[in-house]
């Protein structure tokens, strides 16, 4: 294959559902004419309560899916996948990987002030300590405290993300991280569907530890962790093209597909092509 015919090459991003279209989206800001590849695993979510062996199986069946549409670059959207399948993943591709749990780790340890970094995700990424290890190898004196908050996630999907109800949970979930620790002074959103409710966690945090509290988007440093990556390999294509570049989606599953799927992009979409893995 030819540089140029590999420059072409979409990006290839998945996610156990719709919540990976969060990091196509911040991909397609940060990178708008790059064409993308995008596969939910809808029918067998969430990874969260897999084991670690099932998840490695299922993420390394959908790499391959991704690897099989020619993509240049994988990316895995999926917390819970990033946590116990990168080794897996890495080694049995052919193109760089990007995960999720490491670029909000860097950016959150390139943010804080402090060293006082506080993480919230599902309830399998805070059990995976992933995003302590990541944090402790690049810097062990840094304080974390980490929090599961699992209704975020249907409040996103529900698309109640400021109003009242998403500041009450907020609020009721925060006031515990920030009384073992007043002195976080950046936030990990360490779940893809937790970008939606960034507006309410960034107020409600700040109100919490009354003072200004960073909140790391782990989706848009997994774009910018993208744009280096191929920027650095000589992957990128000429991203002055002003049309967006191709967007194809596909899931394993596609109930509720079409209404949650805007909700998370942010633009519409033409739909989704539904296949077995």
């Amino acid at each position: 294959m030819g540089q140029d015919t590999t420059r072409r090459a979409p990006i290839g991003v998945f996610d156990s559902g719709v919540g990976g279209l969060t990091v196509v989206r911040a991909l397609r800001s940060a990178l708008p004419g790059e064409d993308i590849v995008y596969l939910g695993d809808t029918a067998r979510v969430p990874y969260g309560s897999k084991s670690p062996r099932t998840v490695e199986r299922y993420s390394l069946a959908c790499q391959q899916f991704l690897l099989d549409r020619g993509v240049k670059l994988v990316m895995i959207a999926c917390n819970t996948a990033s946590a116990n399948a990168l080794p897996a993943l890495t080694s049995a591709s052919p193109v760089p990987v990007i995960g999720a749990v490491l670029p909000g780790a860097s950016t959150a340890l390139a943010t804080t002030v402090a060293r006082h970094v506080g993480v919230i995700g599902t309830l399998g990424t805070v059990r995976s300590n992933a995003y302590a290890h990541a944090i402790f190898a690049r810097d062990p004196g840094v304080v974390l405290s980490s929090l599961a908050c699992p209704l975020f996630v249907p409040l996103a999907e529900e698309g109640w993300v400021d109003d009242e109800i998403a500041e009450l949970v907020a609020r009721r979930y925060l006031v515990q991280l920030f009384a073992k620790d007043p002195a976080i002074d950046t936030l990990v959103l360490g779940c893809t569907h937790y970008p939606l409710l960034r507006d309410v966690i960034a107020r409600v945090a700040r109100s919490l530890a009354h003072h200004e509290v960073f909140v790391v988007d782990s989706a848009r440093a997994m774009a910018d962790s993208a744009r280096e990556v191929l920027g650095s390999s000589l992957l990128s294509i000429d991203n002055r093209r002003t049309a967006p570049g191709r967007l194809d989606c596909f899931a394993t599953d596609t109930s509720r597909l079409d209404e949650l799927a805007t909700r998370f992009l942010g633009e519409p979409i033409t739909g989704f092509e539904l296949v077995d893995l």
